[in-house]
């Protein structure tokens, strides 16, 4: 039975809804929610990016946003903040205890050091504030924090003194996170001064493990950080689509897939 149109309406402006109060919705969680089938809830989210409404991902649809300015600092904290917490425990999970790593900028990267608390003696160099007051009570820990420029809006720091800290270090593991992947396998972000850093924890790390959940994917920003081929590891909630996993079989690079949380 087809829907009427003043439900198949209503559900839209709820959609809508929910997409904006979370940044991103799956068809998973809103077929639950809406007590429909998926093929239904693609049909809604066709219609309404074609209406410019939402911006279509795969498995899903996010917020239509600017490609050359970033959510702000909480909206993003908030934003799949689950789907975040779950990737960051599998992370913690690839991560041994003493060793060395890079935490660099970014909302999943901060829960990925909120996973790391229970870990035992780790080296971890961070350009991220909020990373630094997470991990500073484990007093087995050694973090050390990099110089430069303190951007106000989310505790990152930037800059050519940033780069230089840096290069002095080779470390086991670099975590990473991004603002968005294109089909291409091209990593994005919106600032060129946090892709530099993230270039050269990328160079100075053995192992390179990137944080992202299901917004990311083709998710529009303006500068070009590197390509997933470049890695060891992605980390995210949902399956990416066909044109990455054709890449990172290529170039040998893992996908860890986290399970859905059971309701």
């Amino acid at each position: 039975m087809q829907d009427s149109g003043s439900s198949q309406q209503l559900r839209h402006l709820r959609i809508l809804d929910i997409i904006e109060e979370q940044g991103y919705a799956s068809i998973e969680q809103l077929a639950q929610h809406f007590s429909v089938t998926p093929q239904t809830i693609r049909r809604d989210l066709n219609q309404l990016a074609d209406l410019g409404r939402v911006r279509r991902v795969h498995g899903g649809a996010g917020r239509c946003e600017s490609s050359t300015t970033n959510a702000p600092y909480h909206s993003r904290q908030a934003h799949n903040a689950e789907a975040k917490r779950r990737i960051a425990e599998r992370v913690a999970a690839e991560i041994p205890n003493h060793c060395s790593l890079f935490i660099n900028i970014g909302t999943s990267t901060e829960m990925v050091a909120q996973a790391l608390l229970e870990h035992r003696g780790l080296e971890v160099i961070t350009n991220n504030l909020n990373v630094a007051a997470i991990l500073q009570p484990k007093e087995d820990f050694n973090v050390i924090i990099a110089g430069g420029t303190v951007r106000s809006h989310d505790g990152g720091i930037i800059g050519e003194a940033t780069i230089d800290f840096i290069d002095q270090f080779k470390v086991d593991f670099g975590i990473i996170g991004i603002s968005g992947i294109d089909d291409d396998g091209a990593l994005l972000e919106f600032d060129y001064r946090e892709v530099r850093v993230a270039q050269a924890i990328i160079h100075n790390s053995r192992k390179r493990f990137l944080v992202a959940d299901g917004s990311k994917f083709n998710r529009r920003a303006l500068v070009r950080q590197g390509n997933l081929s470049q890695l060891d590891a992605l980390f995210t909630d949902v399956t990416p689509p066909a044109p990455l996993l054709a890449l990172m079989r290529e170039h040998g690079v893992a996908l860890h897939v986290v399970e859905a949380q059971e309701e």
